[in-house]
C-alpha cells in the first residue's frame, strides 16, 4: 500500500531544517552535535534519577541553565562538561561526536 504525499498549503515548500535556516554544512554538524550531547545529558541525568537542581548544583550552576542545556541551547563545552559531572568519560563523549 503506498501513502501519497500531503498537498502543501499555497505558498509552503517542503525542505531541511538546514535549507529554512540556511545553515551551511559545517553549521549543521555543530547543531547536530549539540543535540546528541543534549540528549545524553538528559538520558543520564533521568537514568541517575537525579533532578535538573541536583545536576545544576552539582555544576555549581542553576536549574535553568541546565533546562537550556537539555534543550542543547548551551555551549558544546557546558555540555561536555554535564556529561562528565554525571559520569560519562571521554570515549563516550567522542563517540557522540563522531556519530
Amino acid at each position: 500500500m503506498t501513502v501519497g504525499k500531503k498537498k502543501l498549503p499555497k505558498g509552503w515548500t517542503e525542505g531541511s531544517v538546514q535549507d529554512l535556516l540556511g545553515l551551511t554544512d559545517e553549521e549543521a554538524a555543530i547543531v547536530e552535535m549539540r543535540v546528541r550531547l543534549a540528549e545524553r545529558v538528559r538520558k543520564r541525568r533521568q537514568l541517575q534519577r537525579i533532578t535538573q537542581k541536583d545536576l545544576a548544583r552539582r555544576m555549581r550552576s542553576t536549574q535553568p541553565r541546565v533546562a537550556r542545556l537539555e534543550q542543547a541551547d548551551a555551549s558544546i563545552e557546558m555540555l561536555m562538561r554535564a556529561l562528565f559531572v554525571l559520569g560519562a568519560d571521554r570515549k563516550e563523549i567522542a563517540k557522540l561526536l563522531a556519530a
